[in-house]
């Protein structure tokens, strides 16, 4: 799979949000986006998955123009998966789960039992099995956020969009939701992309990564020579350091903020 940017550039009126945005996603990769509050990280998967059109440049997937692509086919392809927050409906997970398999239904169409052993392989491979019967409204975010997952594998796509996944979660719900994704991508290869605030995580699970400034610039490039300490500091105006360490004989790093610039 070939997934990518070309030169998107998107603003409101007269203000430019995004400029020459361009980045590729081959199958099997973790694309993280990075940026301050209020630089464009959401308006840019919205940009990126069609739902506000590029004032320049375009969305390609397998070389072909995304605006090209029948809805029902494109959501076949991309699955999304978002933040998970309150209010969630008072479905069974299961039925939360079953709502993946929406894009390969006709209009009226209900779903089949092949439908329902889908959904629940969906729910074995994100490991929720057990929250089957639990109500969405009676979750914690950590299993919530999981069971948004399996709905996205429900779908059986090639590519998955995250935003801001682990936000909200504390240190255990938080690697949970990072190694799934890292794991999703390697053993399903799937191609992924994160929209995250955490540098540390991107370099924890990505292969690239997309810096985005306040000025509408950004930054694109493999994960290890995009977030260093030096362009952090410039994109989050905050004096950083970047700690290298080995952990039962695997490489860590983690991003310490030391002073406001």
């Amino acid at each position: 799979m070939i997934f990518s940017v070309r030169n998107g550039s998107f603003g409101y009126h007269t203000k430019d949000i995004l400029k020459h945005v361009s980045f590729s996603l081959q199958e099997g990769e973790v694309l993280c986006i990075l940026g301050p509050n209020g630089v464009g990280k959401t308006t840019l998967l919205k940009c990126t998955m069609g739902f506000l059109p590029w004032r320049e440049g375009a969305t390609y997937l397998d070389d072909r123009p995304l605006s090209s692509y029948p809805d029902r086919q494109l959501w076949q392809h991309i699955a999304y998966v978002p933040q998970a927050r309150g209010n969630a409906f008072p479905l069974s997970a299961l039925d939360m789960v079953m709502l993946g398999r929406s894009s390969h239904l006709g209009v009226f169409a209900q779903p089949k039992e092949e439908d329902r052993s889908i959904a629940l392989r969906a729910m074995e491979e994100a490991d929720i099995l057990s929250l089957k019967d639990k109500r969405c409204d009676e979750m914690s975010g950590g299993e919530l956020q999981m069971v948004l997952i399996a709905r996205a594998l429900a779908v059986q796509p090639r590519m998955l969009v995250f935003d801001e996944p682990e936000s909200n979660l504390d240190f255990r719900n938080q690697l949970v939701i990072l190694n799934t994704i890292r794991d999703l991508a390697e053993s399903k290869h799937l191609s992924i992309i994160v929209n995250t605030h955490y540098p540390e995580h991107a370099l924890r699970i990505a292969d690239h990564a997309l810096l985005l400034n306040k000025d509408g610039t950004n930054l694109y490039g493999k994960v290890c020579e995009v977030v260093n300490e030096l362009n952090l500091r410039k994109t989050f105006m905050v004096q950083v350091h970047i700690n290298d360490f080995v952990y039962q004989e695997k490489h860590y790093q983690n991003v310490v903020p030391l002073s406001l610039l």
